[in-house]
C-alpha cells in the first residue's frame, strides 16, 4: 500500500486526480524498457488503464507484469518528480470503460476527439489493465 498521507503523498494525490496522461513503462520480449503514454483512473489504491487487446503492452504484461508509472514534469513550474514501481494484470471484472463513471467523466472529451462514442471506444479499447503500485519513489 502506498501512503499518501505525508506531504510528498498528497502531492502525489493531487496528480493522481489532476493529471489526463501517466506514462506506462512495460517490458518487451528482449527486456527493453517500453515507454508509452496511457490513460487511467485511480481506484482502489490501483492504476486502471484501457488498452486495444493487440497492443503490444498487453502481451508485455502477460509476460512480464513488472511495470513502471511516471507523470510528466514540464517547462510551466510543474517539476514534480514522481515514479511508481508495481505489478500490472488483465483484469477481466472490469466494466466497459464507458460504464465506468469515473473514467466517462475524466475521457468523455478525449474520447469524442478520437470521433468515437463511449460505447465504441469501450468496443476497440476493451482490456483493462490494472497496476497495483508496490513502490513510490519522487520528490
Amino acid at each position: 500500500m502506498i501512503d499518501l498521507s505525508s506531504k510528498f503523498g498528497r502531492k502525489v494525490k493531487r496528480h493522481l486526480r489532476q493529471e489526463y496522461v501517466i506514462w506506462l513503462t512495460t517490458l518487451g520480449a528482449d527486456l527493453s524498457p517500453q515507454p508509452r503514454p496511457v490513460w487511467f483512473v485511480w481506484e482502489s489504491s490501483t492504476f486502471l488503464i484501457f488498452s486495444q487487446p493487440h497492443a503490444h503492452k498487453v502481451r508485455h504484461v502477460a509476460t512480464h507484469p513488472h511495470v513502471a508509472l511516471h507523470f510528466n514534469t514540464d517547462e510551466s513550474g510543474d517539476q514534480d518528480v514522481i515514479v511508481f514501481a508495481g505489478t500490472a494484470a488483465i483484469d477481466p471484472n472490469v466494466l466497459p470503460a464507458h460504464r465506468m463513471r469515473a473514467y466517462l467523466r475524466k475521457y468523455r472529451a478525449g474520447i469524442k476527439e478520437l470521433g468515437m462514442t463511449p460505447e465504441q471506444f469501450s468496443q476497440e479499447y476493451s482490456v483493462a489493465i490494472r497496476v497495483t503500485p508496490t513502490s513510490l519513489r519522487g520528490w
